[in-house]
């Protein structure tokens, strides 16, 4: 297969998830740093309208999504062997499940349209059918990257990808080509990908269709299957609910505030679950090491991530103003409920790739099942209110969610609730204290133009935070030194 897996008991495994960390989060940083520089750009030229009615198809995009076989790739990773064989049947079976979901979107399009009332997003479904296509070409090759740990040759096509997107998102923008510049920009990008992780990886793109002797295999996936519809539904609740009932103006506004206030779970938090989930299918054997592992990981990523989401709350208006121009400014008070709800969701979508690499996908599908339950209810009751009942939807159910969460995926490897907010309460506890000081001198500023107001903020949260920190958890502090620069665990409980 060209790349060797890597091995829990190898004296060098934690050497090699510290590598994978590195290039994988660090092209995933250079590339979002690119598509943000670029974003900001587009949202400036676009309107809310066109995110709307873009939102209305990811929606379906997202519920057909489910079906793409990612979970085979999962049993790849998982698996306690691999040999080319099997490879090339997961890859037969990845190009018969998309290219029927290709196919299924271009039927179930005009019914979409029907729905949504917007005959505009019949077409723009029609067009999206490109991406599965690509979907086999980016899965196996992952599956190789995951079992070995190495995500060093694929960061540079994770770049050039987001380069091709960006790209094509500003010609799109500059040209005129409104929301079709948020369907093609996409599309660039996943099939530059896919070619490239085929070159990087020395995947030889041919596929077998004799599926014996698959069924472990398959078994797997589609235990996950269950898991990733409940996922699609909770996810997907409000934007399916409120294209319903709310204007594409409205929902753009909401929908935007969203990605802004996601940007950290939703694109820094998949890459770290990519390195983290084959990581701990090779700790399996030992419970106790994955629960100190995750809690060591919370307790790094919310001290990281809290500050920005409770930073974005306090200065949501300056900072809409600032990136998005005048006419989002609306989008302000979404941002401001929305930035609450994140710590929780950073911390919630953290326990999958633990539930699935001991070989307990069923606990992630009984959470999602929760979800599913509990998200649609809080969204339906929200939309009573409007557009901005659907932010408060998210601040009053995923706190539920977390603990939930905690709950049914911490108890197969001995890890309680306390044990995670312990780990989570210096991120959060420095974070409320920042935000406290920031909110102060919010208020005792005079009128001034919002990039200015948010170069006095910024800075003033950054001092508040690091203080907070030498006050109140200067010990997390030389624990993450002692983290970063020790390879081996203390013999201690998770804490």
């Amino acid at each position: 297969m060209g790349l060797q897996d890597a091995d829990a008991d190898d004296a060098g495994f934690g050497a090699r998830v510290r590598s994978a960390i590195f290039w994988r989060s660090g092209s995933q940083i250079l590339s979002q740093m690119l598509s943000w520089v670029v974003t900001l750009a587009v949202i400036r030229l676009l309107d809310p309208k066109d995110y709307g009615l873009f939102a209305m198809t990811q929606v379906i995009l997202n519920f057909a999504t489910f079906l793409n076989g990612y979970g085979l790739v999962s049993a790849l990773v998982q698996s306690d062997s691999l040999d080319s064989h099997r490879l090339r049947q997961a890859f037969g079976i990845m190009l018969l499940l998309n290219g029927g979901l290709a196919i299924a979107q271009l039927l179930i399009a005009p019914i979409a349209a029907d729905y949504y009332d917007q005959p505009m997003v019949a077409s723009l479904l029609r067009v999206q059918a490109l991406l599965y296509l690509s979907t086999p070409f980016l899965s196996i090759p992952e599956a190789i990257m995951g079992r070995a740990l190495d995500f060093r040759r694929p960061a540079l096509v994770n770049l050039i990808a987001a380069i091709a997107s960006a790209a094509t998102a500003l010609v799109g923008a500059l040209s005129g080509w409104g929301v079709w510049t948020l369907v093609f920009a996409p599309i660039a990008g996943f099939w530059v990908k896919a070619i490239g992780y085929v070159i990087a990886t020395g995947f030889r793109p041919i596929p077998s269709f004799d599926f014996r002797g698959t069924g472990a295999m398959v078994t797997y996936g589609a235990s996950l299957l269950g898991g990733q519809l409940f996922w699609i539904v909770q996810s997907q609740a409000d934007i399916f609910i409120g294209g319903r009932m709310l204007s594409p103006h409205e929902l753009g506004l909401y929908a935007e505030a969203l990605f802004l206030t996601q940007i950290f779970v939703s694109k820094f938090i998949p890459p770290l679950n990519d390195v983290a989930f084959p990581a701990y299918a090779r700790m399996q054997k030992d419970p106790s090491r994955i629960a100190w592992s995750f809690c060591k990981a919370v307790r790094l990523l919310l001290l990281i991530s809290c500050p920005v989401y409770l930073g974005m709350a306090v200065t949501a208006q300056p900072l809409v103003e600032t990136l998005f121009g005048v006419k989002w400014l609306a989008m302000a008070p979404f941002v401001a409920i929305l930035a609450l709800a994140m710590p929780f969701m950073t911390l919630q979508v953290m326990f999958a790739p633990v539930s699935n690499a001991v070989g307990r996908p069923g606990t992630t599908a009984r959470i999602a099942a929760v979800g599913a339950i509990l998200m649609p209810t809080a969204f339906l009751i929200g939309i009573r209110f409007g557009a901005i009942g659907l932010a408060w939807a998210w601040l009053g159910a995923f706190p539920i969610l977390t603990a939930v969460t905690a709950r049914l995926a911490g108890a197969p490897m001995g890890l309680r609730i306390r044990d995670v907010i312990r780990a989570a309460a210096p991120g959060i506890g420095c974070s409320v204290l920042m935000a406290g000081v920031v909110f102060t001198i919010d208020q005792m500023l005079p009128p001034l133009p919002a990039p200015v107001r948010l170069g006095v903020l910024v800075p003033t949260g950054a001092v508040a935070f690091l203080g907070a920190l030498m006050l109140c958890a200067r010990g997390t502090l030389m624990e993450l030194v002692w983290l970063v620069t020790r390879r081996t665990r203390p013999a201690t409980s998770p804490a």
